[in-house]
């Protein structure tokens, strides 16, 4: 067991009864415990032990003061449960096992995030910051996040990625929490996101720095709560979505490549998950996450972003071989030439060469 001080750095000394309270002001007034107990119609005994620490205030006994004092009862009730609170959390902090702290070595980079999203503190001790992780991810042990299934659908970057389950976790309750203010149509309308797939392709025509803002607003109009969050090793995912308890979406995506192409090929396939109503399945699989419903989401982005038999076309007049030619056929297409750049390479139809990043998340 990890031996530590209280929530706040005080020693156990410092968390105060409010018999101490309550000791302090009848001192101030000149009133002795005999009066008191008069006054409340409680025995001399009973208010000794409360003084002493030794008895809790009740919520009756907070009436009786009120009446004796002319301090409201709430103000005695929320002494008391402000104690029970601290002596709760202190007790709560000598319970944290080794082994829940070695947890925090996972967290390293999620930590530097969530200070400064202001959720936690970045300095604060290793017992309370497993504290602040508990009510962050809703857990009352770090140690049973693995046990926790995950209701959603992901997509990993890579066969051989690998998976923190911790990490995965804190990444997910991250697009939660970012997601749970954002306004949106009263339900998701699955049909108005199909017939919007021409205004998110003309999205990235748009300058980088409001394409977060631009796909939000469209994603809004279809009930879907949308962002684009920051990645974690650990957690090798670019797309989440998830249903809310009010049968509202979440969308979140990351920009763990920063490849622009990569980027809209995988918004585009979570909108193939979406449109499919693929939010019923699970892909717990991180390590291989493939089969027919990856499959499908694929084909249906690669339609989406160029038409399958125009792109047959193309490549049979071999309108590749030069700049221009590629150029001029993702203007017919919708789409920046670095969508239709990076399909050619990925088929080796091209060689390999640089191509926009997006940095603005």
């Amino acid at each position: 067991m990890v031996q530590v001080k209280n929530p706040v750095g005080l020693s156990r000394d410092y968390i105060i009864h409010p018999g101490e309270t309550l000791s302090e002001i009848i001192e101030d007034r000149g009133m002795s415990q005999k009066e008191l107990a008069v006054r409340t119609g409680m025995t001399e005994k009973h208010i000794s032990t409360v003084i002493h620490g030794q008895k809790n205030i009740s919520s009756a006994f907070a009436k009786k003061l009120e009446y004796a004092l002319d301090i409201e009862a709430v103000f005695w009730m929320n002494l008391q449960t402000n104690y029970e609170r601290e002596l709760l959390e202190f007790e709560e902090m000598n319970k944290i096992t080794t082994e829940e702290i070695n947890i925090l070595k996972y967290f390293k980079e999620v930590i530097e995030k969530w200070a400064f999203f202001g959720w936690l503190d970045r300095e604060a001790n290793p017992p309370s910051m497993v504290l602040d992780f508990r009510k962050i991810c809703r857990m009352s042990n770090l140690l049973d996040i693995p046990k926790i299934p995950n209701a959603a659908v992901y997509r990993t970057q890579n066969k051989n990625a690998r998976v923190n389950p911790y990490v995965l976790f804190a990444w997910q309750r991250m697009c939660e929490i970012l997601t749970e203010n954002a306004e949106t149509a009263a339900k998701v309308d699955i049909e108005k996101l199909r017939n919007k797939i021409a205004d998110i392709k003309r999205v990235m025509f748009t300058r980088s720095s409001q394409i977060q803002h631009e796909l939000s607003e469209i994603f809004s109009e279809c009930g879907i709560a949308f962002k684009i969050v920051p990645n974690f090793t650990g957690a090798p995912v670019q797309g989440f979505i998830k249903k809310t308890v009010n049968e509202k979406l979440i969308l979140c995506m990351t920009l763990r490549q920063k490849f622009a192409d990569i980027f809209w090929f995988t918004l585009f396939h979570e909108i193939a998950h979406i449109l499919n109503g693929d939010m019923r399945h699970e892909f717990t699989d991180f390590d291989a996450v493939s089969g027919e419903i990856e499959a499908k989401a694929d084909s249906m982005a690669a339609d989406f972003l160029i038409n399958p038999g125009d792109y047959k076309k193309f490549i049979e007049c071999k309108g590749y071989k030069n700049l221009n030619g590629i150029k001029d056929f993702a203007a017919s297409q919708n789409v920046r030439e670095y969508i239709v750049q990076g399909r050619l390479m990925r088929e080796a139809i091209i060689d390999w060469k640089a191509r926009p990043r997006y940095d603005w998340a």
